[in-house]
């Protein structure tokens, strides 16, 4: 069954990282079979001084 690597950036609520995995592991599962127990989710948060996107570090952006 599949590993997942997830990057985001941090500030996200462990709820909202539990809803996440369950719902990666229900679609998982319910598209590729076998068990729950099988699906591996990783999940990495980054500081906003570590993500960049166009050229601008993402602590320099405006929210």
């Amino acid at each position: 069954m599949p590993t997942y690597h997830i990057e985001m950036m941090e500030g996200r609520t462990v709820e909202q990282k539990k809803k996440l995995v369950e719902e990666i592991t229900r679609v998982s599962v319910e598209i590729l079979g076998g068990s729950p127990e099988s699906v591996d989710i990783l999940i990495t948060d980054v500081k906003r001084e570590n993500w960049a996107t166009g050229g601008k570090l993402w602590l320099e952006r405006t929210s």
